[in-house]
């Protein structure tokens, strides 16, 4: 008996049709991915803000211990620093209220964090200090082996002046070396100053110029003016660039930031290497001169499109436009307001 085969196959796809649902099919997984990605880009500021906000209780915790917020750094003025790493970072500091006692027991600050590698400290890698939209999230190494582990949050060290060996001038912003600093001497309010932004780790950055003196740099090309006699840390691969990536130095091309320019502005400086990087500079590494002050552009960068996530010294945490203000953001880095800047009613 034969079989009715048009019947059969009248039921199925054609060709024509299965291309079709396959083409509808992209365009749906085409209008989805978008969504998912903002998705996840949202879940990672969101968690990035909370880091932040534990940076920020973290500090008034040690503030409620030790009855001053912490130094960014300390040192004896009239002694040169003979290692590379004499004073743990404001990181190191408050280890004990981010529920890492256990770390900050096994070190001991008043020694180079780089004598203490045997402890394995330095290594960790502590959630808090890294935001999820960090692209390189793994350990700095050194000789070939895993040496230290990045941050990408700084700490406010001012406008421009960071230290000052010969006359004690101290930085301007919420924290500098050897500060004892308590609320009050935040006469601008601890709401309007700030205390932690974003950076990125292995960032690029050339520090130990001639002395370039108080005039704040007015625009990101002036930076490159500077690079004479400088020692540089940048390069093609990842571990050329060495800013932001030793949580535990004090320093400010580590574990701060200033307010030379917006965030995520672009610093450029095109290498010997035909290469054009965006930097930062510190003119003088501090306490590794007793007579040449310390200046750095240390800008606040982050992976969040458009903005750069901060704390601030009241604990509060926002996100900050990259398209604020430089004279706004000036003020918002000081602790006491200077002639000429704006008042700050908190929101920006």
């Amino acid at each position: 008996m034969r079989q009715d085969h048009s019947k059969r196959n009248g039921s199925g796809f054609t060709l024509v049709e299965l291309l079709v649902v396959i083409a509808i099919i992209g365009i749906l997984i085409a209008l989805l991915l978008p969504a998912v990605q903002a998705a996840r880009e949202a879940a990672r500021r969101m968690s990035c803000q909370n880091n932040l906000k534990q940076l920020g209780l973290a500090v008034h915790a040690y503030a409620t211990g030790n009855s001053v917020f912490p130094p960014s750094f300390c040192i004896t003025p009239d002694t040169v620093l003979t290692g590379n790493n004499g004073s743990w970072s404001i990181h190191g500091r408050i280890l004990p209220y981010l529920d890492q006692r256990g770390a900050y027991d096994r070190v001991r600050l008043n020694v180079a964090w780089d004598a203490q590698l045997g402890t394995g400290v330095p290594m960790l890698r502590i959630p808090a200090f890294l935001c999820p939209s960090e692209l390189n999230d793994t350990a700095r190494m050194k000789n070939g082996d895993p040496y230290i582990y990045p941050q990408t949050y700084g700490f406010n060290f001012g406008t421009w002046l960071v230290y000052d060996p010969v006359d004690r001038r101290e930085s301007d912003g919420a924290f500098f070396v050897n500060s004892c600093l308590r609320a009050a001497d935040y006469p601008d309010g601890l709401s309007n100053t700030l205390c932690a932004a974003e950076v990125k780790a292995f960032t690029s950055y050339f520090r130990n110029t001639s002395d370039p003196g108080p005039a704040i740099p007015s625009q990101p090309s002036d930076i490159a003016g500077l690079a004479g006699g400088a020692e540089f840390k940048l390069g093609p691969a990842t571990n050329d660039n060495t800013g932001h990536t030793e949580w535990c130095d004090g320093r400010v091309h580590h574990s701060g930031f200033t307010t030379v320019f917006t965030p995520n502005t672009f610093v450029p400086y095109t290498h010997s290497d035909g290469l054009t990087y965006d930097v930062d500079f510190n003119s003088r590494q501090e306490g590794k001169s007793t007579t040449q002050p310390s200046y750095a552009a240390v800008t606040a960068r982050s992976y969040h499109p458009g903005i750069v996530n901060v704390a601030m010294m009241d604990g509060s945490v926002r996100p900050v436009e990259e398209s604020i203000e430089l004279p706004v953001w000036r003020a918002l880095g000081t602790r006491q307001r200077q002639p000429g800047e704006p008042l700050i009613d908190g929101e920006f």
